[in-house]
């Protein structure tokens, strides 16, 4: 077996998995708003808090998979996250009413975070070394797609069916998931840690997080946090510039762009080094902030699309590969569990915060605003990264 090979049936199969897992949440991110409004007639805020309660689920599902994985491996966790994601799918139907709807939705959201993770861990441990941020670029890209592709379908069957049809295909979609991680072989050298076996007991961070990977996982918080008003307040924002059109084109012109440049941006990462792709991908990022929330004419909102998708959609997977560089595998589920949870911080509190911050700067001043925070991430990630890149390799040593 070649050892540096990329494109084996388990980076295919892990990768068709993690964009299911992604389909399905952003599938029903768009409709079950709707559905509470619709079935149990929930206000605007609690309807939103239906949409909004997975997040904190996700959140408690990371949080305890990266130790649970480092302790029985991520095979194991694979297969019971994608297997109880059937039954928390299956669960919608039975939502007789909005307190059940709330629980499911944050039982839905614990099981993704541990499937998500579980899937980010298996194939951190079986890319390469000297090709992990060209191939977690590849990965990535079906969770990108995912964006696009979930709210299309979701919208779709609001308008075509009946919301117990969506329940039924992100059901369908769960089953697909669960089938295909027995095809996901174990990771070969993937064993239990030593510390995990002599757990003595007492509350350790280190035990639920991955020290090497929260560096980057700040900066990580901050870039999220910024591009979340942008991805919550957009249709606002169009409207009130009267761009709606142009703005229903936005996340297909940002996908493709993503598509086009993520492969080539994770291969440059590998061959020169993180800061030869993170430099330019937080300016061209400050950049297309900066684009948008000057947005008077359709092609400025799209072409500030395409300028945070090289910007934003690049960085956003050379972090997570940063985030297991110089980890050892069996802490790796940690290192995966970190990165995201900052994550799903950034992108929890931001819209709050900024939907907050709209009625004193307007939208225009938050998307200024949110430039220069964007900027001021730079020194950051040269402080805490970017100085000592270029005494350290491009990656570790290969298996």
């Amino acid at each position: 077996m070649n050892e540096k090979k990329l494109w084996t049936k388990d980076f295919v199969t892990i990768a068709v998995i993690n964009a299911i897992v992604f389909l399905t949440h952003f599938l029903l991110i768009v409709t079950i708003a709707s559905y509470a409004v619709d079935e149990f007639h929930a206000s605007t805020d609690v309807a939103g808090l239906v949409a909004g309660v997975f997040i904190i689920g996700a959140l408690i599902g990371r949080l305890g998979t990266g130790r649970i994985i480092e302790g029985i491996g991520s095979k194991k966790v694979l297969l019971a996250s994608t297997m109880l994601f059937i039954v928390t799918s299956a669960l919608y139907f039975a939502a007789v009413s909005l307190s059940l709807l709330i629980i499911i939705r944050l039982l839905h959201g614990i099981v993704f975070g541990t499937a998500s993770t579980a899937t980010g861990t298996i194939v951190a441990q079986i890319i390469p070394p000297s090709r992990r941020g060209e191939g977690i670029g590849f990965y990535s890209i079906g969770a990108i797609l995912a964006v696009a592709v979930g709210p299309f379908i979701g919208i779709f069957l609001i308008h075509h069916t009946n919301f117990r049809m969506i329940f039924a295909l992100t059901s369908l979609l769960a089953m697909t998931s669960f089938a295909l991680s027995f095809a996901v072989n174990k990771p070969v050298y993937e064993a239990p840690a030593p510390e995990f076996a002599a757990a003595d007991g007492r509350f350790r961070l280190s035990d639920f997080l991955e020290y090497k990977a929260i560096p980057i996982s700040l900066i990580i918080l901050i870039i999220g946090f910024s591009y979340s008003g942008l991805l919550t307040l957009i249709s606002l924002y169009a409207r009130e510039i009267r761009l709606e059109k142009a703005a229903s084109f936005y996340f297909l012109v940002y996908s493709v762009a993503v598509l086009v440049t993520r492969p080539l941006s994770g291969r440059l990462m590998d061959i020169r080094g993180a800061n030869f792709v993170v430099y330019p991908c937080l300016l061209l990022y400050a950049a297309g902030m900066l684009v948008f929330s000057q947005a008077t004419a359709g092609i400025m909102l799209l072409a500030a699309a395409v300028l945070i998708a090289m910007g934003y959609g690049n960085f956003f997977s050379c972090a997570h590969a940063l985030s297991i560089r110089g980890v050892p595998p069996h802490r790796m589920g940690l290192a995966i569990t970190t990165f995201f949870i900052f994550v799903d911080l950034g992108f929890g509190v931001g819209p709050y915060l900024l939907g907050a911050l709209v009625g004193v700067t307007g939208y225009r001043g938050l998307y200024v605003i949110m430039t220069f925070v964007i900027l001021a991430s730079i020194p950051l990630y040269h402080v805490l990264l970017g100085r000592k890149e270029n005494r350290l390799p491009a990656h570790g040593p290969d298996r």
